[in-house]
């Protein structure tokens, strides 16, 4: 019998140690969190959008409008996509939707419905005073999104650019684990990622051109939205989402979509690149470029990219 009194003792003892550890790590992360505020400050627009506020960021005052889409997850989208954006605003006007839950914006415990989600942005943009049409550039996720809009709105969408982007066979196949996000959320929340050495950086970090200020307000951004519940939402709706996208067909407008080696987006190379094959084979104006290079592509492949775009848009849009 006094074997398990010494057992309940131990255990006893090592949810109190785990307890403690916890405390600590997260009266640390407060600390931090509180000592960065100073950096957390918006460098676009913030506008309120059912009941929440969005960041919209934008530079740039071409003739043409590029709205650069985050993928799923993404900390900090403006700063993501900077380094190839900061090479098309000389010919283009830019805009950078960060979504609730993302960036700047204000994480919203909302539902993640296609409709809402194309809703909020469209009303955000529209208060920012930016008007349409558009060329979409989503990233991965977002692809959805951008899909949705030029089915429903097809006079608000001249392209998409595709970046990377899933299409709606993407989901119905992908085995995506939810007890798993929830688990990295609440680790984020009490701040165990700053114990994770080199969690933080990022690909626009490590491979992007990013100045050194800029470097270190994307790593203030990224312990503020990481798995957000915001995203882990959007996560849940993903697959319906996209099933409803699908059956509304491909919208008849200009594509051109730059494909990644597959590596970072959950799929194998071959499979990853046949998806996006099959879909711009089915389109009647469609370019695919592939890529070799992570599922980030505009932090590696960005003036290729920006190079490509530029010709893109001067080829169908010289009006």
């Amino acid at each position: 019998m006094k074997i398990f009194k010494y057992i309940r003792i131990i255990l006893l003892i090592c949810i109190v140690a785990i307890i403690l550890l916890l405390s600590v790590i997260y009266i640390n992360h407060k600390i931090h969190l509180s000592k960065e505020d100073a950096l957390f400050i918006p460098t676009g627009q913030m506008v309120e959008v059912n009941g929440h506020d969005m960041h919209i960021y934008s530079e740039g005052e071409g003739d043409k409008t590029l709205v650069f889409m985050s993928g799923g997850g993404t900390s900090s989208p403006v700063l993501d996509f900077k380094s190839l954006y900061s090479l098309l605003s000389t010919n283009h006007k830019i805009v950078v939707v960060e979504k609730a839950g993302y960036g700047f914006s204000e994480i919203a415990d909302i539902d993640r419905d296609i409709d809402t989600i194309l809703s909020e942005t469209r009303e955000a943009l529209s208060k920012s005073g930016i008007d349409g049409p558009y060329i979409l550039c989503p990233h991965s996720m977002s692809g959805i999104e951008a899909l949705y809009w030029a089915q429903n709105y097809p006079n608000e969408v001249r392209a998409i650019i595709g970046l990377d982007m899933a299409v709606p066979d993407s989901y119905q196949v992908y085995d995506i684990n939810i007890p798993m996000l929830k688990m990295s959320a609440l680790g984020a929340r009490l701040g165990i990622t700053r114990w994770i050495p080199g969690i933080e950086e990022s690909d626009a970090i490590r491979f992007g051109s990013l100045t050194e200020e800029e470097k270190e307000l994307y790593r203030v951004v990224f312990y503020r939205r990481t798995a957000s519940s915001t995203m882990i939402n959007e996560v849940e709706e993903i697959k319906d989402n996209a099933r409803k996208v699908k059956e509304n067909g491909i919208p008849d407008i200009p594509f051109l979509i730059f494909s990644s080696n597959g590596e970072g987006t959950g799929w194998d190379e071959s499979t990853w690149i046949n998806l996006q094959e099959d879909f711009v084979n089915r389109v009647e104006d469609g370019t695919l470029i592939k890529l070799d290079s992570p599922h980030y592509i505009h932090n590696y492949e960005y003036e290729k990219i920006a190079k490509e775009i530029d010709n893109f848009t001067r080829r169908k849009f010289n009006d």
